[in-house]
């Protein structure tokens, strides 16, 4: 890994009934992305504290690396056209991460 990399933290809320379908679609397109050339890794998360939303971490190589996977063909079909339609709410964060 070099020193910095470019980190983003998603958290998605999914519709009622929709978590489990949520949850299965974002292992497809985990499986997908980690094959990506600029994916350093990709992770989501139940949050302990509300068991009904998400949290996606993400890590590029760089900016350039997070901008190929939102052009990827796994991303639209399965991010864009299939998931995004099943949450109530979502939002992220993006950060160059340093490390220390």
């Amino acid at each position: 890994m070099s020193d910095s990399f470019f980190q983003v933290i998603a958290r998605h809320q999914p519709k009622e009934g929709q978590l489990e379908t949520v949850l299965e679609l974002l292992a497809e397109l985990t499986a997908a992305t980690r094959t990506e050339p600029g994916c350093l890794s990709f992770e989501y998360f139940r949050n302990v504290e509300n068991p009904d939303e998400i949290v996606i971490v993400e890590c590029f190589v760089d900016a350039a690396g997070f901008a190929a996977h939102r052009e990827a063909e796994h991303f639209t079909r399965i991010g864009v056209e299939q998931i995004a339609p099943l949450l109530q709410a979502r939002s992220s964060s993006k950060a160059v991460a340093t490390v220390v």
